[in-house]
């Protein structure tokens, strides 16, 4: 049975199409990995993001969409109807198949990790992770 997990991550940017195809040519440009949906909402200047892939290559579209969000975000100018914390809001890891929960918590942790120790930047953990 073959490792999938699906990623929902939310970016603060969902007005400037640039950046929301930028970033989705980030996540499309990660080998295995595959981009469901894209959906941007004006009102609160966020943009949804749904794929899936190996737990590997998903983290890595993960890290790499980081980077670029972080490049192209300014959100000392950001507004939207929703509440943000920063360019990458929430990322949530779902188990698809042959990957259990507890497994996904350790790919966030992971993937917190990498952020922090690539990007330098802080990261937030909720929920399971």
């Amino acid at each position: 049975m073959s490792r999938l997990v699906q990623c929902v991550p939310n970016f603060s940017e969902g007005r400037n199409r640039a950046v929301v195809d930028a970033i989705a040519d980030v996540i499309k440009g990660v080998a295995e990995v595959k981009l469901l949906d894209v959906d941007p909402g004006a009102d609160t200047n966020r943009t949804v993001y749904t794929f899936v892939g190996p737990p590997e290559a998903v983290a890595d579209a993960v890290v790499k969409a980081a980077q670029k969000a972080y490049e192209l975000i300014d959100m000392s100018r950001h507004h939207g109807a929703h509440p943000r914390i920063g360019a990458m809001d929430v990322c949530p890891i779902v188990p698809i198949s042959g990957v259990t929960m507890d497994e996904c918590v350790e790919i966030a942790r992971g993937i917190g990790r990498r952020i922090g120790d690539e990007l330098q930047l802080p990261v937030y953990f909720y929920e399971y992770a």
